[in-house]
């Protein structure tokens, strides 16, 4: 969920700039954050990460 807004962000900027890296790569701590304070296993981390990245994506994917 985290990362609709941040996939529709990057898509609106020109690839490999600041930016493109910037929204990419700012959800990571607040996820990593949700997940210790949560008390998940580690066992759930391929799980957050093929959320995060079908987020990028399908947010990519929004017109607005």
């Amino acid at each position: 969920m985290l990362n609709l807004p941040f996939g529709l962000l990057r898509s609106k900027c020109r690839k490999y700039s600041f930016k493109w890296f910037l929204y990419i790569h700012l959800p990571i701590p607040v996820v990593f954050l949700a997940r210790v304070t949560s008390h998940l296993d580690y066992h759930y981390i391929p799980l957050f990460l093929i959320a995060a990245i079908l987020g990028q994506l399908i947010g990519g994917r929004i017109n607005i």
